[in-house]
Protein backbone atom coordinates (compact mmCIF):
# COMPACT_ATOMS: atom_id res chain seq x y z
CA UNK A 1 0.00 0.00 0.00
CA UNK A 2 1.30 3.47 -0.86
CA UNK A 3 1.24 5.99 2.00
CA UNK A 4 2.38 9.57 2.60
CA UNK A 5 4.11 10.03 5.94
CA UNK A 6 2.68 12.85 8.05
CA UNK A 7 5.62 12.85 10.47
CA UNK A 8 9.00 11.15 10.82
CA UNK A 9 8.72 7.43 11.56
CA UNK A 10 11.87 5.83 12.91
CA UNK A 11 13.08 3.05 10.64
CA UNK A 12 10.53 3.90 7.95
CA UNK A 13 11.04 7.43 6.60
CA UNK A 14 10.76 11.18 6.92
CA UNK A 15 7.72 13.47 6.85
CA UNK A 16 6.31 14.00 3.35
CA UNK A 17 7.83 10.85 1.83
CA UNK A 18 5.70 8.58 -0.31
CA UNK A 19 6.42 4.96 0.56
CA UNK A 20 5.22 1.48 -0.28
CA UNK A 21 4.49 -0.33 3.02
CA UNK A 22 2.73 -3.50 4.06
CA UNK A 23 -1.07 -3.22 4.28
CA UNK A 24 -1.15 -4.39 7.90
CA UNK A 25 1.57 -1.94 8.96
CA UNK A 26 -0.39 0.91 7.40
CA UNK A 27 -3.83 -0.11 8.75
CA UNK A 28 -2.73 -1.19 12.23
CA UNK A 29 0.07 1.25 13.03
CA UNK A 30 0.45 4.24 10.72
CA UNK A 31 -3.20 5.22 10.14
CA UNK A 32 -4.48 4.88 13.77
CA UNK A 33 -1.59 6.97 15.09
CA UNK A 34 -2.04 9.50 12.27
CA UNK A 35 1.55 9.00 11.16
CA UNK A 36 0.52 8.54 7.52
CA UNK A 37 -2.33 8.96 5.05
CA UNK A 38 -3.17 6.92 1.98
CA UNK A 39 -1.37 8.10 -1.16
CA UNK A 40 -4.30 9.08 -3.37
CA UNK A 41 -3.78 11.49 -6.28
CA UNK A 42 -5.44 14.32 -4.33
CA UNK A 43 -3.27 13.73 -1.28
CA UNK A 44 -0.11 13.56 -3.43
CA UNK A 45 -0.98 16.87 -5.10
CA UNK A 46 -1.72 18.43 -1.70
CA UNK A 47 1.66 17.32 -0.32
CA UNK A 48 3.54 18.59 -3.38
CA UNK A 49 1.75 21.96 -3.10
CA UNK A 50 2.70 22.21 0.58
CA UNK A 51 6.33 21.44 -0.29
CA UNK A 52 6.36 24.21 -2.91
CA UNK A 53 4.91 26.72 -0.44
CA UNK A 54 7.46 25.69 2.19
CA UNK A 55 10.30 26.02 -0.35
CA UNK A 56 9.16 29.55 -1.30
CA UNK A 57 8.93 30.50 2.39
CA UNK A 58 12.47 29.27 3.02
CA UNK A 59 13.79 31.19 0.00
CA UNK A 60 12.09 34.39 1.22
CA UNK A 61 13.52 33.83 4.70
CA UNK A 62 17.02 33.46 3.22
CA UNK A 63 16.61 36.62 1.10
CA UNK A 64 15.53 38.59 4.19
CA UNK A 65 18.49 37.18 6.12
CA UNK A 66 20.90 38.25 3.36
CA UNK A 67 19.45 41.79 3.42
CA UNK A 68 19.79 41.93 7.21
CA UNK A 69 23.35 40.56 6.96
CA UNK A 70 24.35 43.30 4.51
CA UNK A 71 22.83 45.90 6.83
CA UNK A 72 24.66 44.48 9.87
CA UNK A 73 28.00 44.40 8.01
CA UNK A 74 27.77 48.18 7.56
CA UNK A 75 26.94 49.01 11.19
CA UNK A 76 29.19 50.10 14.04
CA UNK A 77 27.89 49.57 17.56
CA UNK A 78 29.26 51.56 20.47
CA UNK A 79 29.07 49.97 23.92
CA UNK A 80 29.97 52.10 26.94
CA UNK A 81 31.02 50.39 30.13
CA UNK A 82 32.90 51.00 33.37
CA UNK A 83 36.64 50.52 33.22
CA UNK A 84 39.43 50.03 35.69
CA UNK A 85 43.16 50.62 35.42
CA UNK A 86 44.86 50.14 32.05
CA UNK A 87 41.60 50.02 30.07
CA UNK A 88 40.44 46.76 31.64
CA UNK A 89 36.69 46.31 32.06
CA UNK A 90 34.85 45.29 35.19
CA UNK A 91 33.59 41.94 33.88
CA UNK A 92 33.09 41.65 30.13
CA UNK A 93 30.79 42.90 27.38
CA UNK A 94 28.06 40.30 26.88
CA UNK A 95 25.99 39.44 23.85
CA UNK A 96 22.94 40.84 25.65
CA UNK A 97 24.61 44.26 25.99
CA UNK A 98 25.55 44.20 22.30
CA UNK A 99 22.01 43.33 21.15
CA UNK A 100 20.53 46.04 23.40
CA UNK A 101 22.97 48.61 21.98
CA UNK A 102 22.15 47.46 18.44
CA UNK A 103 18.43 47.93 19.06
CA UNK A 104 18.89 51.28 20.79
CA UNK A 105 21.34 52.79 18.28
CA UNK A 106 20.06 51.37 14.97
CA UNK A 107 16.61 49.89 15.68
CA UNK A 108 17.65 46.39 14.56
CA UNK A 109 16.56 43.45 16.71
CA UNK A 110 18.73 40.33 16.78
CA UNK A 111 18.45 37.40 19.18
CA UNK A 112 21.41 37.38 21.58
CA UNK A 113 21.93 33.65 20.98
CA UNK A 114 22.72 34.41 17.32
CA UNK A 115 25.84 36.39 18.31
CA UNK A 116 29.14 34.56 18.31
CA UNK A 117 31.86 36.26 20.36
CA UNK A 118 35.18 34.45 19.83
CA UNK A 119 36.97 35.68 22.96
CA UNK A 120 35.35 37.48 25.90
CA UNK A 121 35.52 41.25 25.39
CA UNK A 122 37.37 42.47 28.49
CA UNK A 123 39.28 45.49 27.15
CA UNK A 124 38.53 48.76 25.40
CA UNK A 125 38.80 48.90 21.62
CA UNK A 126 37.23 47.63 18.42
CA UNK A 127 36.02 44.05 18.05
CA UNK A 128 34.34 41.96 15.38
CA UNK A 129 31.33 39.88 16.40
CA UNK A 130 29.79 37.25 14.12
CA UNK A 131 26.00 37.21 13.81
CA UNK A 132 24.38 34.00 12.52
CA UNK A 133 21.35 35.56 10.85
CA UNK A 134 20.42 32.34 9.02
CA UNK A 135 22.04 28.88 8.89
CA UNK A 136 23.64 29.91 5.58
CA UNK A 137 24.18 33.64 6.28
CA UNK A 138 26.76 35.06 8.72
CA UNK A 139 27.27 38.81 9.17
CA UNK A 140 30.18 40.63 10.81
CA UNK A 141 29.21 43.34 13.27
CA UNK A 142 31.76 45.95 14.36
CA UNK A 143 31.64 46.71 18.08
CA UNK A 144 33.50 49.62 19.65
CA UNK A 145 33.92 49.40 23.43
CA UNK A 146 34.58 52.67 25.24
CA UNK A 147 34.73 53.73 28.87
CA UNK A 148 32.22 55.90 30.68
Amino acid sequence: MKVILQSDVKGTGKKGQILEVADGFARNFLFPKKLAIEATTGNIQDVSHKKEVEQRRKEKEKEDAIKLGVKLNALLIEVKTKTGEGGRLFGSVTSKEITEALKKQHGVEVDKRKLEIKDPIKTLGDFEVLVKVHPEVVAKLQVHVSGL
